[in-house]
């Protein structure tokens, strides 16, 4: 059973009192113009208060402005494309958060997705929090209520309800009580996150959690509640490709372990291990 907790334990200024850790929060963003002046500003605020060290926004040349309004924020802003140019083109979600990891300073990361409405510090504070301050915990996932814009429904994500949840409950009974497995806002060691390959595209948080599953184990996994966190629903159509891509995650997961025989099927491409690739270059 994977532990919970609730944002509210985890404030700002107890970060900023407590935290013996550095952090960095991590920001990939394509085409957000709409949200990321709100985010990058509150984001900015932690930092000058001594919660957070660095905030760092990857951005994929968006041809919206996004990159301009985050700096005008006081964000730092970098190209996904100018990061470990040496791997080529930029594959997606997943990879811009892998080369993230190369900028990245603090001992801690956080992830944070850039097109949230209705964004609060609490969304950094949270995931941060459980991970400095809960015994045993090395990797913390956020869940939430993802309201529709119409009317007082919730909605799960049918992704996450579809394909993600039923996967883990047949293959990953411990991972079962995950609320959102495959939530945007996560925390863990930078030195673990860098000793992972990272799937790039939308395979990236289903590959994460199980190879963090399998280094750590479940008790070492955690979720903080989020409370409300509100974003677009996108038509089916447009979700096939995200739940084609969890499935692939899995099943090469399932091949590794030998627990399914090997299709041939072509599996998301995976960034190596961070720490392989800058102990090379050193």
């Amino acid at each position: 059973m994977v532990r919970s907790f609730h944002h509210a334990a985890y404030s700002a200024e107890r970060l900023a009192a407590e935290r013996e850790s550095s952090v960095t929060l991590i920001v990939p963003a394509r085409e957000c113009a709409e949200t990321i002046g709100p985010i990058a500003r509150i984001l900015v605020s932690l930092m000058e208060r001594g919660a957070v060290d660095q905030v760092l926004v990857v951005d994929a040349d968006s041809a919206d402005g996004t990159a301009g309004i985050a700096a005008a924020e006081g964000a730092q802003v970098v190209s996904e494309h100018a990061l470990m140019p040496q791997f080529g083109p930029v594959r997606g979600k997943g990879d811009a958060m892998w080369r993230a990891l190369s900028a990245a300073r603090g001992d801690v990361v956080c992830f944070l997705d850039a097109d949230s409405g209705f964004f609060g510090e609490h969304f950094a504070c949270g995931p941060v929090g459980v991970l400095l301050f809960e015994p045993g915990v090395e990797f913390v996932k956020a869940y939430f209520q993802r309201p529709f814009h119409q009317g007082g429904a919730f909605d799960g994500g049918r992704v996450t309800e579809l394909t993600a949840r039923p996967l883990l409950r047949r293959f990953w009974p411990e991972l079962s009580s995950l609320c959102q497995p495959l939530a945007g806002e996560m925390a863990a060691r930078r030195d673990l996150l860098c000793s992972l390959p990272f799937s790039t595209g939308y395979a990236v948080e289903t590959a994460m959690l199980l190879d963090i599953h399998a280094e750590v184990g479940a008790r070492a996994i955690a979720q903080v509640d989020l409370d409300v966190r509100q974003n677009d629903h996108k038509s089916l159509p447009a979700l096939a490709p995200m739940a084609d891509e969890v499935l692939a995650a899995v099943t090469a997961r399932l091949e590794r372990d030998g627990r399914l025989v090997s299709t041939g099927e072509t599996h998301p491409i995976e960034r190596p291990p961070m720490a392989t690739v800058l102990a090379a270059a050193a």
